[in-house]
């Protein structure tokens, strides 16, 4: 059911991040060319993946590197959850004794490191252990962990196996490292894409990994960034702030925004663009691809949430402002009611009526209209504040389709968003009732 729904995703859309009625005409798009390579496709970077030992099944990869040959801006942005995991705070240290400046990104899986009352020992003793193999600093490496909560860490898989992890890096070496960041994900979740900035063709890719404990409050999962742009540690961090709003930020699998959420993008210029320090056309250009990538990665977690059989999204426009249609989308999107009826493959609209209801923002529900659609046709179920008569023969063929799109329009301004997600199955249930085994 997950490789329907990625691959759906994957096939028809991730070249240029459009989809089907996408806001943005694919002329926007002209520029911007889908890449291999995910975090490997910018130039001067290197990656490796391995099982070091955390992860009990030897098959399965649970330590990756990702390495600059030349000094990165680096920005980033955490989660909100009031529990951190340990390397969270180690990378804010890091980068602020650093400038703004990472070198590497080291990641486990199987373990968050989280509420840990050694966990910042551990996570700074692995920056040491990095920096020590590929002659950094320590305050240079972003650190990262995913995986059981309140379980135990040692240092010494790292220790055991960094050696090879650092001999072993290589450009192809991004897949081995984006198989070891998965935990309860199906599928691997990368995306790189190629573009000009004064001449110079430059590239930016990244990374993701994520299936539950996914919900709009920061970044949702753990996402590493890389491109070969040369650009100012601010205006980077401008760029990741303002794009995680529009894309991680309107993300819901379950509801539960995670304690090791983190997005970090580095930038090492080995492109060799004029540095962007200004926020200008290039700066937009750039921009404008990261969007690509993040919003692609954000589509691809959502439709490999855990036990998902659909994926969804729902647009939202004619609102007051930005903010408001954001708001409207994504009460939409995480509603568990939403979800199971679109498991069930029921038009019980009114549990989309009630969501928008509630969403807090300020707008007339009196000019409200909501369309249901997939590539199975479009139906109209609610006009001016109420429901309205649809064939439900109709409206079961639409939702029996993998990709379903909920509409609506508020009609009452410019704004419009969009959020993403997917159905709640038994299976959910199923993995998360038996998560730690």
């Amino acid at each position: 059911m997950h490789d329907t729904a990625y691959n759906l995703l994957h096939q028809r859309h991730l070249r240029y991040g459009v989809r089907k009625g996408e806001d943005m005409t694919r002329k926007e798009y002209e520029g911007y060319k889908y890449v291999e390579g995910g975090v490997c496709a910018a130039r001067g970077f290197v990656a490796n993946g391995l099982n070091c030992g955390i992860n009990p099944e030897k098959t399965k990869n649970d330590l990756g590197l990702v390495y600059s040959e030349k000094p990165c801006a680096t920005a980033a942005v955490y989660t909100q959850n009031k529990v951190k995991g340990a390397p969270i705070f180690v990378t804010q240290r890091n980068l602020e004794k650093s400038g703004g400046i990472s070198r590497a990104v080291i990641v486990n899986s199987k373990n968050a490191n989280t509420c840990n009352a050694n966990g910042e020992e551990v996570a700074e003793a692995v920056c040491e252990l990095v920096a020590e193999e590929l002659q950094i600093k320590p305050e240079e490496v972003i650190v990262a962990s995913t995986g059981v909560i309140g379980e135990p860490l040692s240092v010494e898989p790292f220790a055991s196996s960094m050696k090879t992890l650092v001999e072993g890096l290589s450009v192809e070496g991004h897949d081995a490292v984006t198989k070891a960041i998965m935990t309860t994900d199906t599928v691997q979740k990368e995306v790189a894409v190629e573009f000009e900035l004064d001449g110079k063709v430059c590239r930016l890719g990244g990374m993701a990994k994520g299936s539950g404990m996914i919900h709009p409050n920061m970044a949702t999962t753990l996402n590493f960034i890389t491109t070969d742009v040369a650009i100012s540690s601010e205006l980077l961090q401008k760029a990741l702030s303002e794009t995680v709003k529009t894309t991680y930020n309107c993300l819901s699998v379950d509801g539960d925004t995670s304690t090791n959420d983190m997005v970090s993008v580095m930038a090492n210029g080995e492109a060799g663009n004029p540095p962007i320090a200004t926020d200008n056309e290039a700066f937009h250009t750039f921009q404008k691809a990261l969007y690509i990538v993040m919003k692609n990665m954000t589509m691809m977690l959502a439709a490999d949430g855990e036990g998902a059989s659909k994926f969804l999204e729902c647009s939202c426009d004619g609102a007051p402002n930005q903010e408001a249609a954001i708001t409207v989308a994504k009460s939409v999107i995480r509603s568990p009611l939403v979800k199971c009826a679109m498991y069930g493959e029921d038009a019980n609209c009114g549990r989309i009526f009630c969501a928008i209801g509630y969403a807090e923002a300020d707008f007339d529900i009196n000019k409200v209209e909501v369309e249901l659609s997939s590539s199975a046709g479009k139906i109209l179920v609610f006009r001016n504040g109420f429901g309205v008569p649809f064939s439900e023969d109709e409206a079961a063929e639409i939702l029996k389709e993998k990709e379903i799109y909920i509409h609506v329009h508020l009609n009452q301004g410019d704004g419009h968003a969009k959020a993403w997600g997917c159905d709640f199955t038994y299976d959910y249930v199923k993995i998360n009732g038996d998560y730690r085994s």
